[in-house]
């Protein structure tokens, strides 16, 4: 009963949040409800007892949504200002959006806790009785594929540097830090050596 309760519900926020995002006129409302929509697909994983893919879900796309939360910023130039304006009347929908969220979290746990998620799935390879599908994933993913698992880490990190380097703006008129010319300068371009009467000091006009 709880088990079929926490899937309908879990599968209700997941349809009407996926939804909201392709509806959503502002693009920070779309990105929040995509996280709401991570969430409670992997709370649907964890029904499923396929924690690995919960986690994978959680860590790896909520994480790539805050990067394209950065991006959304970085490109379209969103107007905090304007949308601080508004803050206190989304404070009863951020609220609804919270308490879903707890509400999902504390059903899972206590199905996962009573013994309602499903756990009789079927393991990808020969497993004991006392291996998780998560040990199982990773024995497979270290020892069979670990070639494989270091190139996609390559090619991720290759797409990251690739992202930044077209976002990144140079303003002008901003100070920035030129190593090789400092490092490369003469001595008499860097220090000037004044003639100071005793006692007198040195004026600001002496200075420039």
């Amino acid at each position: 009963m709880l088990q079929g309760l926490a899937f309908y519900l879990l599968a209700t926020v997941a349809v009407v949040s996926a939804l909201l995002v392709v509806t959503a006129r502002n693009p920070v409302h779309s990105v929040l409800w995509l996280i709401l929509t991570f969430f409670s697909a992997a709370g649907l994983f964890v029904l499923l007892s396929a924690e690995f893919l919960a986690m994978l879900l959680v860590v790896v796309y909520v994480g790539a949504v805050a990067v394209l939360f950065l991006f959304v910023v970085m490109m379209l130039d969103v107007d905090f200002v304007k949308l601080r304006e508004g803050y206190a009347r989304y404070l009863p929908l951020a609220g609804i959006v919270a308490g879903v969220l707890l509400a999902e979290m504390i059903m899972v746990s206590i199905t996962v806790v009573q013994g309602g998620a499903a756990r009789d799935a079927t393991s990808p390879v020969p497993a004991g009785p006392d291996v998780t599908n998560i040990e199982t994933i990773g024995r497979v993913l270290y020892t069979d594929y670990v070639y494989f698992f270091q190139a996609a880490g390559v090619v991720l990190l290759i797409a990251m540097i690739g992202a930044i380097v077209l976002t990144l703006r140079h303003r002008p008129g901003v100070h920035r830090q030129d190593l090789a010319a400092q490092a490369n300068r003469e001595r008499a371009k860097a220090v000037e050596v004044k003639s100071v009467t005793t006692g007198q000091g040195v004026t600001p006009e002496e200075l420039l």
